[in-house]
C-alpha cells in the first residue's frame, strides 16, 4: 500500500522530474499542478495521456502522485495535491461534505469484470457478479483481491457484500495489497480469479492469459469523478491550475481524448467519455 506525502511526489511523477518541496514550506508554485490519481489511470496508460496533453495546452509542470483511491483521498484531505482523478463515489462525496473540494464532476466511466482460468472451475461464465462471487465461494476456487481500499478494491468487496458473502480470513481468498496489473499477475500465478476495470485488464490482457467471464452488469459501471482541491482549506493549493485541469478534462477537447484513447490498439475506447451525463442515469441503467 502506498502513503506518498506532497514531499515524495518524485516518486511517483508523470510529465515531468523533479521533487516537491514540503507543503507547509513553499509558495504556491503557479506553474505546477500536482495531480492525485489512482493506479488504475497509470496502469491502463490514460493518466500519461491526460497529462500529456493538458501540459502541452496548458505550459504547466504536470505532476502525478498515484496510489489506491482510500491513499489518494486522504492526501487531498491533507492538501497534498490540486485536484483529484478517482473512482470512488461513495468514499468522494464523503470527502466532499468535509469540505475538501470546490466541486465533483463525472468525466469518464468504464466497467469492472471478473476475470479467471480458461477452464472456468467455479463456473461463473456467464453470470451477474453477486452469484458469480457466490459459486466462488461455494467451490472455494481461489481469488486475488487487490486489498489496498482503492476503488477498485471497494467496489469488489460491495460486490461481496451484495453476494452475502465475507470472503475476508478464508483460505481461498488472498489479498496481494498491490495494484491492479500485480494483482492480475498473482492472479494468473495462481490460475485464480480476480475483480479488475477492464482498461487495465485489456492493457494487460495478454500477458495475463485469464479471460472475462463475468462482464456487462449494471451494477460494475466504473465511474470516475474529477474535483480540484479547495484551496480556502489549504492555503498552498494550486487552486487555479486545479480548476483549470478540470476544465479541461470536461471540455470536448478532454473528453475527444478520452474518447479516443484505446481505439487505435485495442479496436475500443477503453473509456467511455461522461462529462454530459450524470451518475445516476449510469447507475439506474
Amino acid at each position: 500500500m502506498f502513503h506518498f506525502a506532497r514531499s515524495l511526489a518524485g516518486a511517483a511523477l508523470v510529465g515531468f522530474i523533479g521533487f516537491v518541496a514540503p507543503a507547509a514550506a513553499q509558495a504556491i508554485n503557479q506553474n505546477e499542478l500536482i495531480i492525485l490519481t489512482t493506479t488504475t489511470t497509470q496502469d491502463s496508460g490514460i493518466l500519461r495521456v491526460l497529462t500529456d496533453a493538458f501540459a502541452k495546452k496548458s505550459g504547466l509542470a504536470v505532476k502525478a502522485i498515484v496510489a489506491g483511491s482510500g491513499d489518494i483521498l486522504k492526501q487531498g484531505a491533507r492538501g497534498e495535491g490540486d485536484v483529484l482523478l478517482t473512482h470512488s463515489p461513495d468514499a468522494e462525496k464523503t470527502w466532499m461534505a468535509d469540505g475538501n473540494g470546490t466541486s465533483r464532476q463525472l468525466v469518464m466511466y468504464n466497467d469492472f469484470v471478473i476475470i479467471g482460468p480458461e477452464a472456468d472451475p467455479a463456473k461463473i461464465k456467464g453470470l451477474k457478479a453477486a452469484a458469480a462471487l457466490q459459486r466462488i465461494a461455494e467451490t472455494k476456487t481461489p481469488f486475488v483481491s487487490r486489498g489496498d481500499q482503492s476503488g477498485t478494491h471497494v467496489r469488489e468487496l460491495a460486490m461481496w457484500k451484495r453476494a452475502g458473502i465475507q470472503p475476508k480470513g478464508q483460505e481461498w481468498y488472498r489479498e496481494t495489497g498491490q495494484g491492479q496489473g500485480l494483482t492480475m499477475d498473482v492472479a494468473s500465478q495462481f490460475q485464480g480469479y480476480a475483480f479488475a476495470d477492464r482498461g487495465t485488464y485489456l492493457v494487460h490482457a495478454k500477458r495475463i492469459g485469464l479471460p472475462i467471464l463475468v462482464e456487462n452488469d449494471a451494477a460494475l459501471y466504473n465511474i470516475y469523478h474529477v474535483m480540484p482541491v479547495n484551496a480556502a482549506k489549504f492555503s498552498k493549493v494550486n487552486a487555479a491550475g486545479g480548476q483549470a485541469f478540470a476544465d479541461w478534462v470536461l471540455s470536448p477537447e478532454g473528453q475527444s481524448v478520452i474518447s479516443e484513447f484505446g481505439k487505435a490498439q485495442y479496436g475500443r475506447s477503453l473509456f467511455v467519455p461522461a462529462a454530459s451525463k450524470r451518475e445516476e442515469e449510469l447507475l439506474s441503467n
